[in-house]
């Protein structure tokens, strides 16, 4: 019996163990940056297409440059509010460097070292290019400061547990794209995977939260609870490609009629961008194949 006991102890400090070594969160090597020079014109551009202004700035404020945070994303695990990101020292990311920035873009995980929840779409960014991190940092530190608190999220237990969240990466978490993509395919793919990070709310996820890639791009309810968000696969979509680079850029279908709720801002995002930025997004939609 004392043989069974000491086996089990063993066994207990084992997993507990391997479960501090996988949930521990994995950081980038800060040498990757070490050579780059952020570029805050081009920075701009990577913050428009990635987003961050749809759902960072101050929900009331008609200037998008007010990044307070404070908007509220509702899910099945609690409702999460997006963080002040504007460069104040104390309560934004004023005195985070290039390093912070990417561990938690890339990698999910704050500068003290806690998990973000995959609310905030690192498993997409975490395909961003280097130097686009570098010059999104630049841009980051031009944007009005703003000392206003962010706020918590409404998380209960068990999901309230940050430690867990690197089980979540372990299982979930992959910096491998997901189509197949040529040369001339490559531009359209990085927007639509990494920057824009598209799938976040076009594809369905399992009962874990994590994206199920089998069903690339099939459409997923709302995490509202109001309604679905629309498949972009070719069973469910047949607009031409030039209908899809329109949409992106006026805000109107084929049908005449107007693109409404979050892709709205989408939409304003998209507006900024080339021509060329809109014309690779739709033909990577239109080489999309039904699940």
């Amino acid at each position: 019996m004392r043989g069974v006991v000491k086996l089990l102890a063993a066994v207990a400090v084992i997993g507990a163990g391997v479960g501090l070594w996988i949930t521990a969160p994995d950081r980038v090597d800060p040498e990757r940056f070490s050579t780059l020079t952020g570029d805050a014109a081009r920075g701009e551009t990577i913050f428009t297409a990635a987003g961050c202004a749809s759902c960072h700035h101050e929900p009331k404020a008609e200037d998008k440059l007010i990044l307070t945070g404070g908007m509220a994303f509702p899910s099945d695990f609690g409702t999460f509010y997006a963080p002040n990101i504007s460069p104040d020292p104390d309560q934004g990311i004023g005195g985070w460097s290039v390093e912070d920035l990417a561990n938690a873009v890339t990698r999910g995980v704050s500068p003290k070292g806690q998990h973000y929840y995959p609310a905030f779409p690192y498993t997409s960014y975490a395909k961003m290019k280097d130097q686009d991190l570098v010059d999104l940092h630049a841009y980051l530190q031009t944007i009005p400061a703003s000392a206003t608190p962010s706020k918590p999220h409404d998380v209960g237990f068990p999901f309230n547990i940050r430690r867990s969240l690197g089980g979540w990466k372990f299982l979930f978490f992959s910096e491998d794209w997901v189509t197949e993509a040529n040369a001339e395919q490559e531009r359209g793919r990085y927007l639509v995977e990494a920057l824009a990070h598209c799938a976040e709310c076009h594809t369905p996820r399992n009962a874990l939260g994590g994206l199920d890639k089998s069903r690339w791009m099939a459409g997923a309810p709302n995490p509202s609870g109001q309604g679905t968000i629309p498949a972009l696969t070719p069973d469910k979509l047949d607009w031409s490609a030039e209908d899809i680079a329109y949409y992106l850029e006026s805000g109107f279908t084929p049908d005449y009629d107007s693109v409404g709720g979050h892709m709205a801002e989408v939409v304003d995002n998209f507006a900024k961008l080339s021509a060329e930025d809109r014309i690779a997004v739709a033909a990577y939609v239109k080489a999309l194949t039904a699940p």
